[in-house]
């Protein structure tokens, strides 16, 4: 398994002058057939030269929206690292996700199959592969690894939870991806730390006493939680899957590898130590924007997205602790960066490092009040944008920004594209290499976006952005007029053309949503 290169190999012919055999048959009048000797000798040579296949460096942070610098999501976000990633490589600052949840959106980028095919809308409370039409897909991991790669990964890759390791929360690690795993394949994520002890309940989950406190009844759930830790960053579970990683990185590769590091922060509960609540001063915290009717105008399915989180922001806002949370987010984007940065660091240090594609995304976004709702499960721009990066030597200039829209189901063939590998047609998405060559390429494209449920898909284009929902109600957004999504146009007849156009980028049919295996009817 090798990539060619197209390179010519004429060294020793070129240089070679004919010795004394040459010569003398040339003298006896048979240049034929010693130019067609030398002819031979020299296509040999041409040869074209056989690159080693690059080395993948694959890494998801989660929960990551466009908080960092060079998005521009907010004006303090400090992630230093995972800017410095965006400036050796291409940056696509118009990148989505194909679901915005953590089970959903994780399957589709890992096996190149959108919701509409594989039924999954949501986070599941039963194993994936136990599904009759995904038992034999084959995952991205799984891909190379069946084509000489070495697969290892450490930390949240497939879904998991750190506070509840059943129900929904269940661990979808999948054995047939990797050919190691730390901290285990039963158990991707090392032990967390908790701002006290924490029991387990006998429904697998680990409760503690929650650090963030408001006035009255508590109504979000204990692990919307946040609060700095005074401990080192070594004890964090993250600053161990990166250590595991840079392990990895040291190692004599004797073949190419895939090596996927999955960071948890800054998914709630947003536990990091002292020193990056420190950077954000609580009284220089600026929260979010939102209009005094954020909901105005739109359609009753529309109003319904988010409603689940929308208690949570009440509590957040009666008792004052907008600008806590805030600062408890950013804080942990940078902890979480930081972990990028010692990737980075020891990446370059190691002797892969001219032959290693690195890919930095992350699995859906995050609001934090915006449209008075928290986390993602909506189909606004909060929830469907996430950063995501490209840095392949020889093909990515440094510095770029690709601002046309792409699908993080374009993973699988662009990195299987990257090692000269072909697909299987079941896998969707396109191959970004075309882009990553010329990043200011004009595609004319629009992808995708399902919420939880299949009950709603957006469409993302340069300009606009398109919902719809089982319902038949429409939203539309003019990202040129209206960047924060606060007017819906969808009911002015002048854009109907527009909605029509975008709509075709909707998926004809969509697979109903699967069921635990074994309640009756197979899907």
């Amino acid at each position: 398994m090798r990539r060619r290169t197209g390179g010519c190999r004429l060294g020793p012919v070129v240089a070679r002058r004919p010795g004394s055999v040459e010569v003398a048959a040339w003298k006896r009048g048979t240049p034929l057939l010693l130019l067609a000797g030398l002819l031979v000798l020299v296509l040999a040579a041409c040869e074209p030269e056989e690159a080693p296949p690059p080395n993948i460096l694959f890494i998801s942070v989660d929960d990551l929206n466009d908080w960092v610098g060079h998005l521009g999501g907010h004006p303090d976000a400090y992630a230093p690292h995972i800017d410095r990633l965006a400036d050796q490589g291409v940056a696509f600052t118009n990148a989505h996700v194909p679901a915005v949840s953590c089970t959903p959106s994780r399957m589709s980028i890992l096996t190149g199959i959108s919701p509409a095919n594989t039924g999954i809308y949501g986070n599941v409370d039963f194993y994936w592969r136990d599904v009759p039409h995904l038992r034999d897909v084959v995952t991205l991991p799984q891909f190379f690894r069946e084509n000489g790669y070495r697969t290892v990964g450490g930390g949240k890759m497939f879904h998991a939870l750190s506070w509840i390791d059943r129900s929904y929360g269940q661990n979808q690690n999948d054995p047939a991806s990797w050919d190691d795993y730390f901290p285990s394949l039963e158990k991707p994520m090392p032990d967390e730390v908790w701002p006290s002890p924490a029991d387990t309940t006998e429904s697998g989950a680990r409760v503690w006493e929650p650090a963030a406190q408001g006035e009255g009844e508590r109504v979000p759930p204990w692990f919307f939680d946040w609060g700095p830790l005074d401990i080192p960053d070594a004890e964090m579970s993250d600053h161990q899957v990166v250590d595991w990683a840079i392990g990895e990185l040291e190692r004599e590769a004797t073949e190419p590898f895939f090596l996927a590091v999955g960071i948890y922060r800054p998914h709630i509960p947003w536990f990091v130590p002292r020193d990056y609540f420190e950077m954000y001063p609580l009284e220089e915290v600026i929260i979010p924007e939102v209009p005094e009717d954020p909901l105005a105008g739109l359609p009753e399915s529309g109003e319904a997205m988010g409603s689940g989180r929308r208690p949570w922001h009440h509590w957040v806002a009666e008792n004052d602790l907008w600008e806590e949370a805030v600062q408890a987010y950013l804080a942990s984007v940078t902890f979480a960066d930081a972990q990028v940065g010692r990737l980075l660091d020891a990446l370059e240090a190691s002797p892969h490092a001219d032959n290693t594609v690195i890919v930095l995304w992350s699995d859906h976004g995050f609001h934090l009040g915006e449209k008075e709702t928290w986390e993602k499960f909506t189909l606004w721009e909060e929830s469907t944008r996430v950063p995501f990066i490209i840095v392949a030597p020889g093909v990515t200039p440094a510095g770029e920004r690709s601002h046309q829209p792409v699908d993080l189901l374009d993973i699988y063939r662009t990195l299987a594209d990257l090692a000269g590998l072909e697909v299987d047609p079941i896998v969707e998405g396109e191959s970004l290499v075309p882009l990553l060559r010329e990043p200011q390429m004009e595609t004319g494209r629009a992808v995708v976006s399902t919420i939880d449920g299949g009950d709603g898909q957006s469409v993302r284009s340069t300009r606009w952005r398109y919902i719809r929902f089982t319902d038949g109600s429409e939203i539309l957004y003019d990202h040129e007029a209206d960047p924060g999504e606060h007017r819906n146009l969808a009911d002015d007849p002048a854009h109907r053309e527009v909605m029509d156009e975008l709509a075709e980028w909707l998926p004809s049919e969509m697979r109903p949503a699967v069921r635990p295996p074994g309640d009756g009817e197979e899907r």
